[in-house]
């Protein structure tokens, strides 16, 4: 560190402002290692709802869940880098960022800021892969995690977690006079995942061949789709279990302030 080199070569004991100075930056750097980790075991989530969905399928089709969940990541970080970031915590506008400062990061150099936020957004986008396993095609489900991404998780991000969204806690005119707080994203990540994964199971319908046959006949019998692999379910299981160490504790986005170990 530049500022230790600084203190080793000065002379004499290192000033009141020398010590607050280094001070800073050590804390300052906690905080990125804390969110970096924290982001670190969230993005580890990926592993786990692609192990989770591998398990859950049939074994013909474990190569098709596990790219999507694969694009999720990918195409979600194109999304969310491009356009998503900008939109979502830009200010000048209650129901998107209208400022424009963040589209491609345009100069933007907080990169732990983007990269927390990022496996926020891809696990949203992600939430989606089981419940559309073996039902769809994979340039639409590519298209899907552009666009969520880029657009959908973005709106309801500004709404709620910035401060001048227009449903948020910290705006001047709260929402029914009160607002709406979302610690670590119930609302905003998995609310959004959810009803989006509840939008594609409608429009397409359960998989071929369960509840109707070939002709479109409603089947006596509906047939079972056994999972492919109970280990890989299981092991998925605990991988998100693991991941929910970062996404709650994370939400604070820092570990230095007073009673935030406490959280």
């Amino acid at each position: 560190m530049v500022l230790n080199r600084r203190l080793e070569e000065s002379e004499g004991p290192p000033t009141l402002e020398d010590t607050q100075a280094q001070l800073a930056y050590l804390i300052a750097g906690t905080d990125v290692f804390y969110s970096l980790f924290c982001g670190a075991a969230i993005f580890l989530m990926q592993c786990g709802f692609a192990m989770l969905c591998a398990g859950s399928v049939r074994q013909k089709n474990v190569k098709n869940i596990m790219l999507k969940n694969l694009l999720d990541a990918c195409g979600g970080a194109l999304g969310f880098w491009a356009v998503g970031f900008s939109l979502a915590y830009d200010s000048g506008g209650a129901f998107v960022g209208t400022e424009g400062t963040k589209f491609f990061l345009n100069g933007y150099d907080n990169y732990i800021d983007f990269f927390f936020q990022f496996t926020f957004a891809a696990t949203a986008a992600t939430i989606v892969a089981g419940t559309v396993a073996e039902r769809c095609k994979m340039s639409a489900y590519l298209c899907y995690s552009i666009f969520l991404t880029a657009f959908v998780y973005p709106v309801v991000v500004h709404a709620i977690w910035n401060g001048e969204g227009f449903m948020s806690a910290f705006a001047d005119d709260k929402f029914l006079g009160v607002g709406m707080i979302d610690f670590a994203g119930s609302g905003v990540v998995h609310m959004t995942g959810g009803i989006t994964a509840l939008c594609a199971a409608i429009v397409l319908g359960p998989r071929l061949g369960r509840f109707y046959d070939e002709d479109g006949n409603v089947l006596d019998t509906p047939v079972d789709f056994p999972a492919h692999s109970v280990a890989l379910q299981v092991l998925g299981t605990f991988i998100l279990w693991f991941g929910w160490y970062g996404f709650n504790p994370g939400s604070t986005l820092s570990i230095s302030p007073e009673n935030y170990g406490a959280i």
